[in-house]
């Protein structure tokens, strides 16, 4: 029995000693076989991590001008952990922020019920906003600083510029093509808590990197000019949409890139609300360009074959029949020199010339000059345009595209073109952000032939019978261009319309260009929709604030007449200072830039007019009187332009308008 009381001790002593062993072990293994996993799940419950976001680089214009900035706002999170009363407190912040309470009441208690310490309550807020939640002193609102994006100038250049998301990513434009290079890189901000979930220290981990600036070839003084008349000439032609681009032909620089209907980045768009208003039309919409196309059926037959500016051709008496079609044309010409096919913008002439250069010469020169592939511009959602493969093309296919159907082009790709006639036949790649190496020209007429398509389409502004006489006036610098008008098709009938896509592609000054402008305006009707009297006097306002803010110097008078190679002068009256606004019934208010498909009869007229200039008043109305000519006189002094010209004839119920002056 002595050893009983021994025999218990052993067996206390070996249970404590087992005991501590698995005491022990089982320190052992939490303090170093899972001190990392449990040190991660501590800490998975005192820190969490927040993402500094990177300030996002500034969107400049070439003369440094801040067009887009990422500006510092507040955005508002919550401890739901800290809120002693869920539902009062989501009742407030909704009230204030303009939130759905139910909503936010919910993300609450979600939040809290996964003990999850961090909730957004809203992002981005006002400065109202986040002075009302301040004052309203409740330790469990707290505030974050984030950047919102703000547009300078509001809807200038918005189509360029794109947007951003909610997140600052681009989502179109600019913002989207060089999302990464402005978006730099984002920090990490690592936050402990305390037992009741409260932040007490933060430290960076990774700090943030800001975007770069970006600068672009834009002018803003030209691009607000530029938007100002695409939305005037829309809306005064009761257009649908329109765009105009403005570039340096000699390197490619966009220097404006406008289109109507607009719309304010700064605001967001609205739910349903209307998409079209943010389409970049410029790049991204194709259409049939009409006339203006004539230019390089007229470069592809000068460079292939023997016709030259003075060379004659048929120009079938108003209509020519390919294949059994017949398309038509509102001239009666029998022949016209090439030269004044371009001036008159004839359909058949034009027709003629593509046969003598032959459909493969002509597709041939089509592809050189650019159409039916992108440009490469640095913006998303260019089109390509549209130019069917030869082998695609019907027998009367030639007609058609040699007078701009059948083929479809954006607004960059005709002012592309268009530098190829200005800086002597090289083929530039255009471009909207400054800087970077120059990109390779490549060479698509010859020098000769260059210099004569910028003298006949000098031909179309400064002729009398020019469609684009009258409407193109550039104080103080020659000019160049070309009219177009295009019937539009019914997408559903596929038949052409009464509806114009109206255009006019030209340049400044005609002997050294600076500045290339092509103007399309979509859905125009009547005599009053062609290219004409629609889209060149945007293309006069734009190239000569261009002209000015390049500080190009003048290589005219601003009152100098210009004059036709035969002593004409050919100075549009309307606009002069006491001369009435009538529009006179010249060439392109009843030929304009011809409807393809639609023939109208012309009017009657009185004979030629006679010679006026350099006579006194007294012998002007002398002279007229004798001859039947209603006259209308503005300035005082000699006669020193008449309008319409000498040889040409004066419609009826129209008069002569002279111009005199000292």
């Amino acid at each position: 029995m002595a050893n009983l009381p021994k025999n218990r001790l052993k067996w206390l002593v070996r249970i404590f000693l087992f005991w501590a062993i698995l005491i022990l072990g089982r320190l052992m293994q939490l303090q170093v076989l899972q001190r990392d996993s449990f040190r991660q799940q501590a800490l998975s419950q005192q820190q969490h991590v927040i993402e500094i976001t990177a300030p996002r680089g500034a969107i400049l214009d070439r003369n440094g001008e801040r067009l887009a900035m990422s500006v510092p706002c507040d955005s508002v999170c919550v401890n739901p952990m800290r809120i002693p009363n869920l539902s009062i407190a989501s009742e407030i912040m909704a009230k204030i922020l303009g939130l759905d309470p139910f909503e936010l009441h919910q993300t609450l208690r979600r939040a809290a019920d996964q003990r999850n310490g961090f909730v957004w309550v809203k992002r981005k807020v006002t400065e109202k906003e986040a002075q009302r939640l301040r004052d309203l002193k409740m330790d469990w609102i707290e505030f974050r600083t984030e950047s919102r994006r703000e547009y300078a100038y509001g809807q200038v250049a918005s189509h360029v510029l794109g947007g951003v998301n909610f997140e600052e990513k681009g989502n179109s434009g600019i913002e989207l093509a060089l999302d990464e290079e402005l978006s730099g890189r984002p920090g990490m901000l690592r936050v402990t808590n305390d037992a009741r979930q409260r932040g007490y220290a933060a430290t960076e981990e990774i700090e943030a990197t800001p975007g770069k600036a970006v600068r672009l070839t834009l002018l803003t003084a030209l691009q607000q000019v530029a938007e100002q008349e695409i939305e005037k000439a829309v809306l005064s032609h009761k257009g649908k949409s329109g765009s105009i681009v403005a570039m340096d032909p000699n390197n490619g620089e966009v220097l404006a890139m406008a289109n109507y209907p607009t719309y304010d980045p700064n605001q967001r768009p609205l739910p349903g609300g209307d998409v079209s208003a943010r389409q970049n039309l410029a790049v991204e919409a194709a259409v049939e360009p009409g006339s203006v196309f004539k230019v390089i059926t007229v470069s592809a037959a000068l460079e292939t074959t023997r016709l030259r500016p003075t060379s004659v051709v048929n120009c079938g008496n108003g209509s020519m029949t390919l294949s059994g079609k017949r398309i038509g044309d509102t001239h009666s010409f029998a022949s016209l020199p090439v030269e004044d096919v371009l001036a008159y913008s004839s359909n058949g002439g034009a027709i003629t010339i593509g046969l003598r250069a032959g459909k493969a010469n002509l597709h041939e020169y089509i592809t050189r000059f650019g159409f039916g592939r992108r440009t490469g511009l640095s913006l998303p959602g260019e089109s390509a345009g549209m130019v069917h493969p030869l082998k695609k093309w019907r027998d009367n296919s030639i007609g058609y595209v040699s007078i701009g159907h059948e083929v479809s082009v954006t607004t960059v790709q005709l002012a592309q073109a268009c530098s190829i006639i200005a800086n002597g036949g090289f083929r530039v790649k255009p471009k909207i952000v400054l800087g970077g190496p120059a990109e390779p020209k490549t060479q698509v007429l010859r020098p000769e032939t260059a210099i004569a398509m910028k003298n006949m389409m000098e031909g179309v502004v400064i002729k009398p019978h020019g469609t684009g006489f009258r409407h193109v006036k550039v104080p103080g610098y020659t000019s160049a261009g070309k009219t177009g008008t295009a019937q539009m098709v019914d997408q559903k009938t596929h038949t052409y319309t009464h509806m114009y896509n109206a255009s006019f592609m030209g340049f400044a000054p005609v002997n050294q260009p600076r500045v290339v402008v092509v103007v399309t305006v979509n859905g125009t009707s009547g005599q009053a929709g062609y290219g004409g009297p629609v889209s060149a006097p945007a293309f006069s306002a734009v190239t000569s604030a261009a002209l000015r803010l390049l500080d190009v110097p003048k290589n005219i008078s601003d009152d100098v007449l210009p004059q036709t190679k035969d002593g004409e002068v050919a100075e549009s009256l309307p606009g002069r200072p006491g001369l009435a606004s009538t529009p006179m019934p010249l060439a392109e208010e009843k030929s304009s830039d011809q409807r393809t498909f639609l023939a109208e009869q012309r009017p009657s007229a009185v004979p030629n007019l006679p010679n006026f200039l350099g006579l006194t008043m007294r012998e002007t109305v002398r002279r007229s009187a004798e001859q039947g000519i209603p006259v209308d006189f503005a300035g005082r002094g000699l006669v020193r332009a008449q309008d319409p010209p000498a040889g040409y004839p004066l419609l009826d119920g129209r008069r002569l308008r002279l111009q005199l002056g000292n």
